[in-house]
């Protein structure tokens, strides 16, 4: 297959607005596959910040990273990614490059802990406050359970409605495939 896959094609995104030294966000850690990446993408100088709401992501991601030597490159959060504006601290405020969210419920875990729609628009709008100009906000969207086609339906009508001149928003899904695959929303803060 030629095209794109979904997961890799967050990545490709994620890899072409942070690198070496940047910071960049993991809104949803789940069991650290992002948080890993993200660390392997900024390097030793940069910073991850890593919000879950659940201790056992936590603690999973915490133990992925330190079996890969990244965990010093980390810092995860016990709180609900719509706290990102007041969890991280100012002076990084205007320098984040990338963030990324895995929408729905942590897998393996009690799935009816999802994501929701306020909380992840929050996020979003604080994000794109703090973001650097040009930063990437890119929204991993599992829709196939309840709670993910409200947020879905949410987070599409909240998209629309940004100001293209804040952000440029795309949005990337195979649309013949069947059982709900994820799809990608990315956002891209505007220059000015």
């Amino acid at each position: 297959m030629k095209l794109e896959r979904v997961l890799p094609f967050a990545k490709k995104l994620l890899e072409n607005a942070a690198g070496f030294g940047d910071i960049v966000v993991d809104g949803t850690i789940g069991n650290g596959h992002d948080t890993l990446f993200l660390a392997e993408l900024v390097g030793e100088n940069g910073i991850v910040y890593g919000f879950d709401i659940q201790k056992a992501a936590l603690v999973v991601t915490e133990e992925r990273l330190r079996e890969h030597n990244m965990l010093e490159r980390a810092v995860l959060i016990q709180k609900g990614h719509e706290t990102v504006s007041t969890s991280i601290p100012e002076e990084h405020h205007g320098k984040i490059k990338g963030a990324i969210f895995n929408l729905g419920y942590l897998p393996g875990s009690d799935k009816t802990i999802t994501t929701k729609a306020n909380t992840t628009i929050a996020a979003v709008e604080q994000l794109l406050d703090i973001m650097a100009p040009e930063g990437i906000i890119v929204l991993v969207i599992y829709h196939g359970h309840p709670e993910g086609a409200k947020e879905r339906d949410a987070l599409l009508n909240f998209c629309c409605q940004i100001d293209q001149k804040k952000a440029h928003i795309l949005q990337y899904q195979f649309i013949n495939q069947k059982n709900n695959p994820p799809f990608i929303i990315a956002i891209e803060k505007s220059q000015a």
